[in-house]
């Protein structure tokens, strides 16, 4: 039998008995053929790899995450993840939809298809989030219906409003999920249900939503087992009570780990999923346990049963490391073709101009004034009781807290309270909406920083301390056509230039791995305190994350799904 390829004296990760076996793997067309002992006398190898009792793994499967997070192309994301030894991703666009609509998933999808890494797609479900913000794109029944009949189609991405889904049945979260379960009954629909328990758990998963992905504490994690959802554990979940959950239950089959938000320098510098695998075996998960959770029960979950385990007629997509530990990568082979060596260098090639020109002219906002910064209030009032949105350090979820701020002639005194202001603009021509919050906790002390990278709308998004510093970083972000400007007593400190849709960089992974950590070092200058500044700053407008958030339509109470004003009644 002539082969490809044949690897000699390896431990290798079987996915059936979660554990190693000591042998040899044949590899043909790009395939595994076959696992076990028999070694040469029985195959004619065009290649020989002497394996030298290292442990062969599967190539890590990541089923839900966000390219766009990363701010990069999907040409260098895939640069990324294969040195990090992912090999396969489910991607799901929907910061480029809610920018271009239907539009950027083609796009993106387009963009993918000549990648190392493989790519399949999920349909954003949820575009705009909320009926509470203005987005470039929508993403309506029609558009799902072209994109399962003309795209190479995974699942239907995270259902992220989950209030509506609970409590309107006529929404239009409500009618996609009816349009998909009558439809395509055989498509797999992800979840996005922070908190909810009991009943309210239930009527989602009523509603066709059988997943979740969103920060998990081991009461919620068990009430989501035994209602039969999956379970996708992110970082921010891997706490000491949801390990020790998951170490000592049967619930193996019910959860994979997934890296959803990855941030460049982070993704540059420490890694991707394998940094999640890494930290579950330091926490105490045997390695094979940890592989499992990242290999086959993720192809699974996405009933891509070509993948995820080493075994006869699978994609021979494989590492090869010499430590389970550590678990440092040494090889990472994809269709049974080396893709990437330690030992080498490993170049990124790069492209330039990947998408259609207007996808370069997204930001249609005139530059702004100081007085874009004004809040009127009537001239009779002295002060006015505000809701504030208070930002807590560990978390992207906020709360809410009140305060008495002065006025004078007709303005609210922002700029002499302990507060920052928090600004956001409509920027893609369609209505010219604008909002205005106060801002405080573990946040921007001191000067001002501008974005258009703000999930999910990608509004432009303004925080400050003095009107300024807020003008000149806000202009610097439309003039740029995108991206996150900070600025300090007049002064530029920081400059992220995002020019595709106001959310990407062509720039290769190195630079925008420095220029976020630069930007990321400004922001925490001026007083910024958080794990994840930039993630933090850019969910300060995701309706769908608690508590109190703003959108071009104002300032919105998430737990009750509804905007609020900023000033309130002194009965309130």
């Amino acid at each position: 039998m002539r082969m490809d390829m044949l690897v000699r004296d390896i431990n290798v990760f079987n996915s059936y008995f979660k554990r190693f076996i000591k042998g040899n793997a044949a590899i043909k067309d790009g395939k595994f053929y076959y696992i076990g002992e028999r070694e040469l006398d029985a195959f004619e190898p065009d290649r020989i790899v002497d394996g030298q009792g290292k442990y062969m793994v599967p190539g890590l499967i990541d089923i839900h995450l966000h390219i766009e997070s990363t701010m990069v192309t999907p040409a260098t994301f895939s640069y990324g993840l294969i040195k990090n030894g992912v090999t396969t991703i489910v991607p799901e666009p929907h910061e480029m939809a809610n920018v271009f609509g239907i539009s950027g998933v083609k796009e993106m999808i387009k963009a993918s298809q000549d990648c190392v890494a493989d790519m399949f797609y999920a349909i954003p479900s949820s575009v705009p989030a909320t009926s509470m913000e203005t987005t470039g794109g929508s993403i309506e029944m029609d558009d799902i219906d072209e994109l399962m009949q003309t795209e190479d189609i995974i699942c239907l991405g995270e259902i992220m409003n989950y209030y509506e889904v609970i409590t309107d049945p006529d929404c239009k979260t409500n009618k996609i999920l009816s349009h998909i379960r009558s439809r395509y009954p055989d498509l797999i629909i992800e979840g996005h249900v922070p908190k909810l328990l009991d009943l309210d758990l239930q009527k989602i998963i009523n509603a066709g939503v059988n997943s979740d992905h969103t920060h998990q504490t081991v009461e919620g994690m068990d009430a989501r087992i035994a209602a039969g959802m999956f379970i996708e554990i992110q970082e921010k979940s891997m706490t000491e009570e949801v390990i020790d959950y998951l170490k000592e239950n049967q619930v193996d089959e019910h959860f994979c780990f997934v890296t959803d938000d990855v941030m460049t320098d982070s993704f540059q510098n420490r890694g991707h999923l394998n940094v999640l695998l890494k930290k579950a075996i330091q926490m105490g998960m045997t390695p094979e346990k940890a592989i499992y959770a990242c290999t086959y029960t993720p192809a699974q979950r996405m009933r891509m049963y070509d993948r995820g385990a080493i075994a006869p007629g699978k994609t021979a997509d494989f590492l090869l490391l010499s430590d389970l530990e550590t678990f440092e990568i040494e090889q990472v082979y994809k269709k049974g073709e080396l893709v990437y060596e330690s030992s080498r260098p490993y170049v990124q090639e790069m492209k330039e101009e990947q998408f259609p020109e207007h996808f370069y002219q997204s930001v249609k906002l005139a530059e702004l004034t100081e007085n874009d910064f004004n809040i009127t209030i009537p001239d009779s009032l002295e002060s006015s009781k505000c809701r504030i949105i208070n930002v807590q350090n560990g978390s992207t979820f906020t709360s809410e807290t009140h305060d008495r701020i002065e006025g004078k002639d007709g303005q609210l005194s922002w700029e002499e309270s302990p507060y920052g202001l928090i600004a956001t603009f409509e920027r893609y021509g369609k209505n010219g909406n604008r909002a205005h919050g106060l801002i405080t906790g573990d946040v921007l002390k001191r000067g001002a920083v501008a974005t258009t990278y703000s999930h999910d709308n990608h509004n432009l998004l303004v925080i400050g301390h003095n009107k300024q510093d807020m003008m000149i970083a806000a202009n610097e972000v439309i003039r740029k056509q995108g991206g996150v400007c900070c600025v300090h007593d007049g002064k530029v400190l920081s400059m992220i230039p995002l020019p595709v849709g106001g959310i990407l960089s062509e720039e290769p992974m190195d630079i925008v791995s420095k220029q976020v950590q630069h930007l990321t070092d400004a922001l925490k200058s001026l007083g910024y305190e958080h794990y994840n500044v930039i993630m933090s700053l850019s969910t300060l407008s995701l309706p769908v994350s608690p508590a109190l958030k703003i959108t071009d339509h104002g300032l919105i109470n998430v737990n009750e799904g509804k905007t609020v004003p900023l000033m309130m009644s002194d009965e309130a």
